[in-house]
């Protein structure tokens, strides 16, 4: 059974109708398995069965079969067989009968093997049929079915043997043996054949059956033309593809090799330029894109073809069948079965700035998610949330502390809040620098290796304080400079200088008020106020539930022993563990320490700047430069913004912020941070200019003009450059600048020099070099005398004050078109856009206006 041949078509007319021959021809019907209500089915594939309508027996050592291309009820085949007969055949009683085409025989002169019959798609009346070689007669048959028997023959006599009346109409290749052949799709009479003396021949029957073009090749079989380009045709021979190009038929523009004999290939009829090759004894299927192939039929062209296999559920097919219309949709025929299968695009996805992701599907329409979609708010992207931050004016509000609430980010809002405690206090004249505004504590301990040494600068005295509100004379060593005291301000810390405590008690009760309780009464233990913590405890006791009693941990406080051999301090080391709030066991680990602190310091639950303070009070000057450095350093390289208190704005804040823009890639709270924060030497910065133009191009590209120009007016605000003049008017004569000119008036001494203080001001009409005269206004038809919008002031003149040098109002301002070249006052040109379209010089029919890319202008 292996070597019978197995084949299948589509009908092309037909959409859900095939064939199928081998030892007999069979015809199916394909419907949907939902669909389905029959027994005898045979499955195709996991959503369609075929169903088998009928078969024909009567025809034996077919060889090929092509199904009539004109819509009717019933199907129509021509048969070739292995004598050169084409017989017209069909599935039983048919409309075809009563037009005396079913068993109508088309029968060549000399019998041969037929190896390849078609209709003609135009004309379907038309049919060719290509033979095997005979050294006396043509191997081209061209019939009309429509010519033949008389009326009453049709009627009567089906199966009458070839008169002279049913003759080929053209006849076409003496002694040839004809492998294939392929009709133009868009060209009425013309075909394309492959013959055995290894020629591929474009013939037009139009004329005369005159053979128009022809090109050497061995590959002369499975021909085909391009259904949706009528100058490209395939070909193949063993195991390579060719593509040709009419326009340039001397040679392929395209070979594809294969690594086994080809079996079957087509051109697929709903995609353009995808080919589809089954090759033998492979359960694959090759796809072959060709791209740019043959354009212009030069010899500079580079044709190129996209390859992709896909692996259908088949096994071995032998051949395959496109459908004519269903996007990528085809039937394979194997000696196991028949094999629906839909070819699966490629999924090009799109990605748009506005985080808009779009993608196609199967050809026929275009999956989309936008930004409003729930994905996004399950994904929690930096990009949507970057969007909304912006929306919302984030990181441009004038207070500081007030983009905190803004970020709905717990870092970032500690962060702001510092921005705006280290700026007051410097402001305030309590922490004094000159230039920077938010110094660090390693700045203000001169600890940031910009004062030489590490710790030259860093002397402390050391004071033994007692635990004065338990009554006990035991003492704790601390250790005290103004340098620390304004490290700790910048940890948000207090001290009174006479009693050497916490006397800011707003920051414990903001602390009571937040739920803070366990943090509260480790700060106040941490000042060695031992009896206000536990009050603390209690009162958090009776407003909150916590896994750890505050209650038991109070009263276990208020056992507090200075005996280093106590049971109760050989209790808390044991149990200080199994506490969960960390606070809390680092006030049993500071009331149990010996000398070392490291279970405090170390302790990561606790704030960075709650443990900063620590430091400050109870390290040595050594002890405190060295643990600053290395929390400093593992901060930075964590991206933890909390490690800002330490850096401030310095070369080491830019590299914590570069790291925390890796893991984040947040480059909009650095950016903002930057332009807020930084002082203009630091803004130069390589990196800090890559984040602040990326984020510009980020509002850019997501359209947020307004905030963009907002994000630029703060970022000049910050400096004390002013920005260099952009547009200047020149002389259309000499071409030198008027502006120039006018700047230096407003420089020089004398007169002019008071101009931006009198009440009249300058006008000019003509060029200051050429004295050629300015350009009349279009509207007026007076010289215009415009300089520029702002007289150019002295340093010493504030920004403030600049509003009130202008030369002339913006009404006068010179304003002109882009295209035309005409102008005038800026209020008149207004004035007349409101009622007008074109441009106000006579015979000028510009639309100056409606040029304006832009949004309409607000009048």
């Amino acid at each position: 059974m292996s070597s019978i041949k197995l084949d299948i078509q589509w009908s092309p007319v037909h959409a859900n109708k095939f064939i199928t021959w081998g030892t007999e021809i069979c015809l199916y019907e394909v419907i949907q398995v939902k669909d389905n209500n029959r027994q005898l089915y045979t499955k195709i594939s996991d959503c369609t069965v075929a169903h088998l309508l009928a078969t024909n027996t009567n025809h034996h050592y077919v060889k090929c079969i092509d199904i009539y291309p004109q819509l009717e009820p019933d199907i129509l085949l021509a048969v070739g067989q292995a004598n050169g007969k084409v017989v017209l055949t069909t599935f039983g009683p048919t409309i075809f009968d009563s037009q005396g085409l079913s068993g109508k025989e088309l029968v060549p002169k000399h019998a041969r093997q037929c190896n390849t019959v078609a209709w003609n798609p135009i004309d379907t009346n038309l049919i060719v049929s290509g033979l095997d070689k005979h050294s006396k007669d043509h191997s081209i048959l061209l019939w009309d079915i429509n010519k033949g028997l008389q009326t009453s023959e049709r009627m009567h006599h089906h199966n009458t043997v070839q008169t002279d009346s049913m003759r080929p109409i053209a006849e076409v290749g003496v002694s040839e043996t004809i492998h294939s052949i392929a009709w133009f799709k868009h060209e009425q009479k013309c075909m394309v054949v492959g013959t055995n003396n290894k020629q591929l021949k474009i013939i037009d029957f139009r004329d005369s059956a005159k053979v128009v073009n022809t090109t050497a090749t061995k590959a002369v079989y499975n021909v085909s033309v391009n259904p949706h380009n009528n100058y490209h045709l395939l070909s193949s021979v063993d195991n390579q593809i060719t593509i040709w190009d009419t326009r340039c038929f001397e040679k392929p523009v395209l070979t594809l090799s294969q690594t086994r004999q080809i079996t079957k290939v087509l051109w697929c009829p709903t995609r353009h330029n995808l080919l589809g090759a089954l090759q033998k004894d492979s359960a694959t299927l090759h796809l072959y894109d060709i791209q740019h192939c043959g354009i212009g039929g030069g010899e500079d062209t580079e044709p190129g073809a996209l390859e992709r296999t896909v692996a259908p559920p088949w096994y071995s097919p032998v051949s395959f069948s496109w459908h004519p219309t269903h996007v990528n949709r085809l039937l394979a025929i194997s000696q196991q079965g028949l094999t629906d299968y839909t070819v699966c695009e490629r999924i090009t996805v799109n990605w748009s700035t506005r985080s808009h992701l779009a993608w196609n599907h199967a050809s026929k329409s275009f999956k989309y998610i936008c930004s409003n979609d729930n994905i996004y708010k399950a994904l929690n992207d930096i990009s949507i949330l970057t969007k909304t931050r912006a929306a919302s004016e984030y990181g441009l509000l004038p207070e500081l502390a007030q983009n905190g609430e803004l970020a709905e980010n717990e870092t970032l809002k500690n962060l702001w809040q510092w921005l705006y405690l280290s700026r007051y206090l410097v402001e305030d004249g309590t922490i004094p620098s000159a230039d920077n505004k938010h110094p660090g504590v390693r700045t203000v301990l001169k600890l940031d290796g910009q004062q030489g040494s590490t710790n030259g600068s860093l002397k402390s005295e050391l004071i033994h304080r007692p635990w004065s509100d338990i009554g006990s004379n035991h003492t704790a060593k601390i250790y005290r400079s103004a340098d620390r005291d304004k490290g700790l301000l910048l940890c948000g810390w207090r001290f009174d200088k006479d009693t050497n405590t916490l006397y800011d008690n707003l920051f414990l009760e903001r602390l009571e008020r937040e739920g803070a309780y366990p943090r509260a009464a480790a700060i106040a233990v941490f000042n060695l106020c031992l009896r206000q913590a536990i009050e603390i405890l209690n009162r958090g006791a009776t407003k909150m539930s916590m896994s750890t009693n505050l209650n038991i941990v109070a009263m276990a406080l208020s056992g507090f022993s200075e005996d280093r051999n106590s049971m109760w301090r050989e209790s808390c080391l044991k149990c200080r563990s199994q506490l969960s709030d960390p606070y809390l066991r680092a006030t049993f680990a500071f009331l149990t320490a010996d000398d070392s602190y490291e279970n405090v310091l170390n302790e990561n639950g606790m704030a960075v700047e709650d443990r900063v303070a620590f430091a400050l009070m109870f390290l040595s000057d050594n002890k405190l430069s060295e643990y600053l450095k290395k929390l400093t350093q593992k901060l930075t390289d964590e991206g933890n913004l909390a490690g800002f208190l330490l850096t401030g704005t310095s070369l080491e804040g830019i590299q914590l912020l570069n790291r925390y823009l890796e893991i984040t890639g947040d480059v909009q709270s650095c950016s903002l941070i930057a332009i807020r924060a930084f002082t203009p030497t630091l803004l130069q910065e390589n990196q800090v200019q890559v984040w602040i133009t990326s984020y510009r191009n980020l509002l850019n590209a997501w359209k947020m003009w307004t905030q963009r120009a907002h994000f630029d007016i703060a970022m000049r605000s910050s400096t004390n450059e002013k920005p260099p003049q952009q547009i200047y008017v020149s002389c259309n004569f000499c071409g030198k600048s008027i502006s120039a000119f006018m700047q230096g008036l407003s420089r020089a001494r004398g007169p002019f020099g008071r101009l931006g203080s009198t009440p009249n001001k300058l006008k000019m009409s003509s060029c200051p070099n050429c004295r050629k005269p300015l350009p009349r206004c279009a509207i007026c038809l007076m010289h215009m005398g415009t300089v520029s919008g702002l007289q150019m002031t002295t340093s010493s003149v504030s920004r403030s004050e600049e509003c009130d040098n202008k030369l002339t109002e913006f009404s006068n301002w010179f304003t002109w078109c882009q295209t035309c070249r005409h102008g005038g006052h800026a209020d008149h040109i207004t004035h007349w856009f409101r009622q007008h379209s074109e441009c106000p010089v006579t015979s000028c029919t510009c639309r100056c206006f409606s040029l304006d890319a832009s949004c309409k202008i607000a009048f």
